[in-house]
Protein backbone atom coordinates (compact mmCIF):
# COMPACT_ATOMS: atom_id res chain seq x y z
CA UNK A 1 0.00 0.00 0.00
CA UNK A 2 2.84 3.26 0.54
CA UNK A 3 4.35 1.63 -2.18
CA UNK A 4 1.27 2.28 -4.41
CA UNK A 5 0.42 5.37 -3.23
CA UNK A 6 4.66 6.51 -3.71
CA UNK A 7 4.06 5.78 -7.22
CA UNK A 8 0.69 7.13 -7.64
CA UNK A 9 1.52 10.55 -6.29
CA UNK A 10 5.32 10.70 -6.89
CA UNK A 11 6.69 8.64 -9.82
CA UNK A 12 3.41 9.38 -11.71
CA UNK A 13 2.89 12.37 -11.20
CA UNK A 14 6.85 13.34 -12.31
CA UNK A 15 6.48 11.08 -15.40
CA UNK A 16 3.58 12.93 -16.11
CA UNK A 17 5.10 16.55 -16.06
CA UNK A 18 8.59 14.82 -18.17
CA UNK A 19 5.92 14.35 -21.15
CA UNK A 20 4.00 17.93 -20.71
CA UNK A 21 7.54 19.31 -21.24
CA UNK A 22 7.83 17.90 -24.54
CA UNK A 23 4.54 19.14 -25.57
CA UNK A 24 2.95 22.25 -26.25
CA UNK A 25 0.13 22.04 -23.94
CA UNK A 26 -1.71 24.80 -22.29
CA UNK A 27 -3.08 23.03 -20.09
CA UNK A 28 -7.13 22.67 -20.76
CA UNK A 29 -7.13 21.41 -24.39
CA UNK A 30 -7.33 18.19 -24.76
CA UNK A 31 -4.68 18.49 -27.26
CA UNK A 32 -1.20 18.11 -26.97
CA UNK A 33 0.88 18.60 -29.54
CA UNK A 34 4.55 17.01 -29.33
CA UNK A 35 7.25 19.71 -29.94
CA UNK A 36 10.54 17.55 -28.58
CA UNK A 37 13.05 19.43 -26.87
CA UNK A 38 11.62 22.81 -28.02
CA UNK A 39 10.59 24.13 -24.56
CA UNK A 40 14.08 23.40 -23.58
CA UNK A 41 15.93 24.84 -26.25
CA UNK A 42 13.63 28.24 -25.45
CA UNK A 43 14.30 27.87 -21.93
CA UNK A 44 17.87 28.13 -22.18
CA UNK A 45 18.26 30.26 -24.90
CA UNK A 46 16.49 33.10 -22.67
CA UNK A 47 18.67 33.61 -20.24
CA UNK A 48 16.19 35.79 -18.49
CA UNK A 49 14.14 32.72 -16.89
CA UNK A 50 17.36 31.96 -15.11
CA UNK A 51 17.95 35.21 -13.76
CA UNK A 52 15.76 35.11 -11.21
CA UNK A 53 17.95 32.35 -9.16
CA UNK A 54 19.72 35.20 -8.14
CA UNK A 55 17.04 35.93 -5.43
CA UNK A 56 17.82 32.60 -4.35
CA UNK A 57 20.67 34.03 -3.30
CA UNK A 58 19.15 35.95 -0.43
CA UNK A 59 17.24 32.70 1.02
CA UNK A 60 20.88 30.99 0.75
CA UNK A 61 22.50 33.46 2.90
CA UNK A 62 19.66 33.20 5.59
CA UNK A 63 19.90 29.46 5.22
CA UNK A 64 23.59 29.76 6.92
CA UNK A 65 22.06 32.15 9.58
CA UNK A 66 19.37 29.70 10.33
CA UNK A 67 21.31 27.13 10.83
CA UNK A 68 23.68 28.91 12.53
CA UNK A 69 21.25 29.91 15.00
CA UNK A 70 19.33 26.54 15.34
CA UNK A 71 22.25 24.97 16.11
CA UNK A 72 23.65 27.66 18.97
CA UNK A 73 19.98 27.09 20.58
CA UNK A 74 19.91 23.16 19.87
CA UNK A 75 23.57 22.86 21.78
CA UNK A 76 22.66 25.43 24.89
CA UNK A 77 19.30 23.51 24.72
CA UNK A 78 20.72 20.34 25.47
CA UNK A 79 22.18 21.30 28.79
CA UNK A 80 20.11 21.63 31.95
CA UNK A 81 18.78 24.99 31.77
CA UNK A 82 15.95 26.56 33.61
CA UNK A 83 12.24 26.68 31.34
CA UNK A 84 14.20 24.59 28.35
CA UNK A 85 11.31 23.59 27.46
CA UNK A 86 9.48 26.53 27.01
CA UNK A 87 12.71 27.75 24.71
CA UNK A 88 12.17 24.53 22.88
CA UNK A 89 8.50 25.47 22.30
CA UNK A 90 9.21 29.14 21.46
CA UNK A 91 11.65 28.01 18.95
CA UNK A 92 9.69 25.22 17.14
CA UNK A 93 6.02 27.37 16.96
CA UNK A 94 6.57 29.67 14.22
CA UNK A 95 6.95 25.84 12.23
CA UNK A 96 3.93 25.02 12.83
CA UNK A 97 1.87 27.77 11.91
CA UNK A 98 0.59 27.68 8.19
CA UNK A 99 2.49 29.61 5.69
CA UNK A 100 -0.45 31.40 4.14
CA UNK A 101 -0.94 32.96 7.91
CA UNK A 102 2.76 33.70 8.05
CA UNK A 103 2.51 35.38 4.79
CA UNK A 104 -0.05 37.80 5.85
CA UNK A 105 1.07 38.36 9.37
CA UNK A 106 4.23 39.44 7.65
CA UNK A 107 2.59 41.48 5.01
CA UNK A 108 1.52 43.84 7.34
CA UNK A 109 3.92 43.90 9.75
CA UNK A 110 6.18 45.39 6.74
CA UNK A 111 3.72 47.59 5.19
CA UNK A 112 4.33 51.91 5.24
CA UNK A 113 3.87 52.45 8.63
CA UNK A 114 2.96 49.03 9.82
CA UNK A 115 4.24 47.09 12.48
CA UNK A 116 7.63 47.49 12.09
CA UNK A 117 7.77 51.05 11.30
CA UNK A 118 5.60 51.66 14.50
CA UNK A 119 8.61 49.90 16.95
CA UNK A 120 10.91 51.53 14.76
CA UNK A 121 9.57 54.43 16.27
CA UNK A 122 9.52 53.96 19.61
CA UNK A 123 13.28 53.85 19.45
CA UNK A 124 14.04 56.78 17.66
CA UNK A 125 13.94 55.94 14.59
CA UNK A 126 10.95 57.43 12.89
CA UNK A 127 9.73 58.06 9.55
CA UNK A 128 7.97 55.17 7.31
CA UNK A 129 9.95 52.69 5.21
CA UNK A 130 8.78 50.54 1.95
CA UNK A 131 10.52 47.38 3.24
CA UNK A 132 8.83 45.53 0.31
CA UNK A 133 9.29 48.56 -2.46
CA UNK A 134 12.71 48.02 -3.23
CA UNK A 135 14.40 44.52 -4.16
CA UNK A 136 17.03 44.71 -1.74
CA UNK A 137 15.17 45.41 1.31
CA UNK A 138 12.41 43.47 0.11
CA UNK A 139 14.23 40.40 -0.33
CA UNK A 140 16.12 40.78 2.94
CA UNK A 141 12.99 41.09 4.94
CA UNK A 142 11.04 37.78 2.87
CA UNK A 143 14.63 36.09 3.44
CA UNK A 144 14.51 36.82 7.40
CA UNK A 145 10.97 35.63 7.28
CA UNK A 146 11.89 32.65 6.23
CA UNK A 147 14.85 32.33 9.09
CA UNK A 148 11.96 33.11 11.15
CA UNK A 149 9.97 30.07 10.00
CA UNK A 150 12.52 27.32 9.57
CA UNK A 151 14.72 27.67 12.05
CA UNK A 152 12.62 25.45 14.78
CA UNK A 153 12.82 22.58 12.22
CA UNK A 154 16.43 22.99 12.03
CA UNK A 155 16.33 23.11 15.47
CA UNK A 156 14.62 20.08 16.30
CA UNK A 157 16.91 17.81 13.75
CA UNK A 158 20.01 19.10 15.58
CA UNK A 159 18.29 19.24 19.37
CA UNK A 160 17.51 15.06 18.35
CA UNK A 161 21.09 14.19 17.42
CA UNK A 162 22.51 16.09 20.41
CA UNK A 163 20.33 14.41 22.25
CA UNK A 164 21.24 11.04 21.08
CA UNK A 165 24.48 10.96 22.53
CA UNK A 166 24.48 8.75 25.76
CA UNK A 167 23.93 10.65 28.90
CA UNK A 168 27.31 8.98 30.33
CA UNK A 169 29.42 10.42 27.75
CA UNK A 170 28.60 14.50 29.05
CA UNK A 171 28.84 12.93 32.40
CA UNK A 172 32.71 11.27 32.05
CA UNK A 173 33.38 14.22 30.42
CA UNK A 174 32.36 16.66 32.69
CA UNK A 175 34.45 14.20 35.39
CA UNK A 176 37.28 15.01 33.14
CA UNK A 177 36.88 18.98 33.02
CA UNK A 178 36.00 19.09 29.54
CA UNK A 179 34.41 22.45 29.29
CA UNK A 180 31.16 23.07 27.09
CA UNK A 181 33.46 24.43 23.92
CA UNK A 182 35.35 21.20 24.32
CA UNK A 183 32.15 18.78 24.62
CA UNK A 184 30.51 20.79 21.80
CA UNK A 185 33.66 19.95 20.01
CA UNK A 186 34.55 16.22 20.77
CA UNK A 187 31.02 15.24 21.12
CA UNK A 188 28.01 16.85 19.62
CA UNK A 189 30.03 17.71 16.45
CA UNK A 190 30.42 14.50 15.76
CA UNK A 191 27.32 13.34 16.51
CA UNK A 192 25.17 16.16 13.94
CA UNK A 193 27.27 15.41 11.40
CA UNK A 194 24.69 13.48 9.49
CA UNK A 195 22.04 16.00 10.24
CA UNK A 196 23.78 18.61 9.42
CA UNK A 197 24.68 17.06 6.04
CA UNK A 198 20.53 17.00 5.90
CA UNK A 199 20.35 20.70 6.64
CA UNK A 200 22.66 21.86 4.25
CA UNK A 201 20.61 19.77 1.50
CA UNK A 202 17.81 21.20 2.92
CA UNK A 203 18.60 24.37 2.72
CA UNK A 204 19.92 24.69 -0.72
CA UNK A 205 17.23 22.78 -2.18
CA UNK A 206 14.69 25.42 -0.31
CA UNK A 207 16.56 28.17 -1.32
CA UNK A 208 16.24 27.33 -5.57
CA UNK A 209 12.22 26.50 -5.01
CA UNK A 210 11.70 29.11 -2.92
CA UNK A 211 7.85 29.87 -3.17
CA UNK A 212 5.01 30.54 -0.66
CA UNK A 213 6.44 33.53 1.74
CA UNK A 214 7.34 35.86 -1.74
CA UNK A 215 4.16 34.63 -3.74
CA UNK A 216 1.96 35.75 -0.72
CA UNK A 217 3.21 38.80 0.03
CA UNK A 218 4.59 40.04 -2.70
CA UNK A 219 3.58 37.99 -5.46
CA UNK A 220 6.89 38.27 -7.48
CA UNK A 221 6.94 41.92 -7.96
CA UNK A 222 9.97 44.24 -6.99
CA UNK A 223 12.20 42.17 -8.27
CA UNK A 224 11.04 38.86 -5.50
CA UNK A 225 9.91 36.18 -8.49
CA UNK A 226 11.59 32.74 -7.92
CA UNK A 227 12.40 30.46 -10.42
CA UNK A 228 9.40 28.66 -8.86
CA UNK A 229 7.24 31.38 -8.95
CA UNK A 230 7.80 32.14 -12.16
CA UNK A 231 7.09 28.37 -13.48
CA UNK A 232 3.87 29.03 -11.84
CA UNK A 233 3.11 32.19 -13.48
CA UNK A 234 4.00 30.61 -16.69
CA UNK A 235 1.48 27.86 -16.25
CA UNK A 236 -1.34 29.28 -15.26
CA UNK A 237 -0.75 32.82 -16.06
CA UNK A 238 0.72 32.56 -19.62
CA UNK A 239 -0.83 28.91 -20.35
CA UNK A 240 2.23 27.53 -20.98
CA UNK A 241 2.08 24.16 -19.25
CA UNK A 242 4.64 22.55 -21.63
CA UNK A 243 7.19 25.17 -21.05
CA UNK A 244 6.59 25.36 -16.97
CA UNK A 245 6.94 21.70 -16.88
CA UNK A 246 10.32 21.91 -18.58
CA UNK A 247 11.11 24.42 -15.82
CA UNK A 248 10.47 22.17 -13.32
CA UNK A 249 12.28 19.27 -14.82
CA UNK A 250 15.63 21.34 -15.09
CA UNK A 251 14.84 22.71 -11.29
CA UNK A 252 14.37 19.12 -10.36
CA UNK A 253 17.61 18.32 -11.93
CA UNK A 254 19.84 21.12 -10.65
CA UNK A 255 18.48 19.93 -7.03
CA UNK A 256 19.29 16.18 -7.95
CA UNK A 257 22.71 17.63 -9.07
CA UNK A 258 23.42 19.28 -5.98
CA UNK A 259 22.36 16.95 -3.96
CA UNK A 260 24.95 14.55 -5.33
CA UNK A 261 27.81 16.82 -5.55
CA UNK A 262 27.15 17.78 -2.01
CA UNK A 263 27.14 14.15 -1.23
CA UNK A 264 30.01 13.14 -3.24
CA UNK A 265 31.64 15.92 -1.09
CA UNK A 266 30.73 15.37 2.12
CA UNK A 267 29.83 11.26 2.68
CA UNK A 268 27.94 10.19 5.22
CA UNK A 269 30.09 8.12 8.04
CA UNK A 270 29.90 6.38 10.64
CA UNK A 271 29.78 7.80 13.93
CA UNK A 272 30.79 5.98 16.99
CA UNK A 273 31.15 8.16 20.23
CA UNK A 274 31.24 4.66 22.44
Amino acid sequence: MPLALLITFTYVPVGNMIYYSFTDWDGVSPERSFVGTDNYEQLFTRPQLFRVFAVSLYYLAASVVQIAAALYFATVLSFDLRLRNLFKGILFFPYLINGVAIGFVFLYFFQDGGTLDAILSLVGVGGDHAWLGDPQSANTALAGVSVWRFTGLNFVLFLGAIQSVPGELYEAAQLDGASRRQQFRHLIAPSIRPVLSLSVILAISGSLSVFEIPYIMTGGATGTQTFVIQTVKLAFQFNKTGLASACAVVLLLIILLITWVQRRLVPDEKVDLV
